[in-house]
């Protein structure tokens, strides 16, 4: 399993629940959270076959930005 991060504009508890349902239906995502307390709003996803590709067009779908960090 390999986690992958994202910082992101994800902010506030409406923004996690527009991106739920896509991101929980998404082939190789095993789980995955949003730091919104962090100021960089950091997204880990515990992938299992997802790739950063994959999670950056499911957002960008959504109207939101992901850049992969470290």
């Amino acid at each position: 399993m390999k986690t992958l991060k994202f910082k992101t504009n994800i902010n506030c508890g409406g923004c996690v629940s527009k991106v739920t349902p896509l991101l929980n239906k998404q082939d190789g995502v095993e789980s995955w959270e949003v730091d919104t307390v962090n100021p960089d709003k950091i997204l880990t996803i515990k992938s299992d076959g997802a790739t950063e590709e994959d999670v950056k067009a499911t957002l960008q779908k959504l109207g939101f930005k992901a850049e992969a960090v470290d």
